[in-house]
């Protein structure tokens, strides 16, 4: 598949506005001494209660690494481990009711900061930007095959 130049467009326009999110995304995480990988932690355990192994997986770390990260947010009080309900050799990962309530402040940041781009959008650009954004988010693209590239000099 050839891309045309609308695909180009696309993928411009989302490279650009990631790296505008992360860079907000790592300012308020400093501000609150998180750094982008542990806010990704936090968000994600706002409704999940997942296993060691599968937010190592998520998050493309080794497990020794995630385990030093989880261990400095049990000693902020942010976080706790704890045995699987249906498996007690599992380890899940949970958030506390600080990390909760730091978590909710740190999102009220983030949408306020984003607030003056968001804003230029009427209601239903929002609405329809954040569906096309889940159109793109339901399927992780880890979980996607890459495409095949053509090799130089070669079709």
């Amino acid at each position: 598949m050839v891309p045309d130049d609308s695909t180009d467009a696309v993928v411009d326009g989302l490279v650009r506005s990631a790296f505008q999110v992360m860079g907000v995304l790592t300012r308020i995480g400093a501000e609150h001494d998180l750094s982008l990988t542990q806010l990704r932690v936090l968000g994600i355990l706002r409704d999940r209660h997942p296993r060691m192994s599968d937010l190592a997986a998520f998050l493309g770390l080794d497990k020794s690494t995630l385990s030093g990260l989880i261990a400095r947010a049990e000693r902020r009080g942010l976080l706790t481990r704890s045995t699987g309900a249906n498996d007690k050799r599992a380890v899940v990962v949970l958030i506390t009711d600080a990390g909760r309530d730091l978590t909710q402040r740190l999102y009220e940041e983030v949408r306020d900061t984003l607030a003056p781009a968001t804003d230029r959008l009427d209601p239903q650009q929002r609405e329809q930007l954040a569906q096309l954004l889940e159109r793109l988010l339901t399927t992780p693209l880890s979980a996607t095959p890459r495409p095949e590239r053509p090799v130089r000099g070669k079709p």
